[in-house]
């Protein structure tokens, strides 16, 4: 049996509709079992916070958690150097989604400079619907294929008969936007009421994502 095999590639652009903060916790004790009541005092402390603006205390979701041994270099008696114990530091990172919109992002990231513990954030955008954008990128490498092997069968005078597979990667599309190249730093204990609001004026650039497809057609 002859067969053509073509790769076809999608491209989409999407409006992004959802704001993600990305949130990290960390802190370092001596004691393993004082680190992870901290984590878990620092956590809580969070959702505290996160709950005055309407989030339930389950949107804060859990993207990593670790502990990790840390110590530090010093110089002996001898002026040899030397390692000794530090503590225990625990990075707990989270995020929280919701409907983009620039006055409650304004609020929640004074609230977040207001908390009581100092997390880190990340600001980036996605969308509310990622499987929709992959299933129409899918649609438009699918066609792309199609095109092209109709033109490369035209061109070498054979018939495109039934489709014998298509091969496709079902990796992770990435639908995010991230227009920090790092993370802020909040401070803390701001003596401004807590109804106040940073003027946010953000209007995120659409997501550009693409894909391909391989189809293998039968030929005669």
């Amino acid at each position: 049996m002859r067969t053509i095999r073509v790769t076809g590639k999608g491209q989409i652009k999407v409006k992004p509709d959802m704001t993600r903060i990305t949130i990290t916790l960390s802190g370092l004790y001596k004691d393993y079992g004082e680190t992870l009541r901290r984590s878990s005092d620092d956590t809580e402390a969070l959702k505290d916070v996160l709950s005055g603006f309407g989030f339930a205390r389950s949107d804060l979701k859990t993207l990593s958690f670790r502990v990790d041994t840390e110590y530090e270099n010093y110089r002996d008696g001898n002026n040899d150097y030397r390692r000794r114990f530090v503590g225990y530091r625990f990075n707990h990172v989270t995020k929280v989604e919701f409907a983009s919109d620039n006055d409650r992002l304004g609020r929640v990231l004074y609230a977040l400079a207001a908390c009581p513990v100092r997390p880190e954030f990340q600001i980036s955008f996605t969308v509310k619907d990622p499987e929709s954008a992959k299933n129409l990128l899918l649609g438009k490498a699918v066609a792309d294929a199609k095109e092209k092997a109709a033109v490369l069968s035209g061109a070498a005078g054979v018939a495109l008969k039934e489709i014998q597979s298509i091969d496709y990667s079902w990796g992770e599309i990435d639908f995010e936007y991230r227009p920090m190249n790092g993370a802020l730093l909040a401070e803390k204990c701001l003596a401004e009421p807590m109804d106040a609001s940073y003027d946010m004026d953000i209007e995120p650039d659409d997501i550009e994502a693409s894909d391909t497809v391989t189809v293998i057609w039968e030929i005669a």
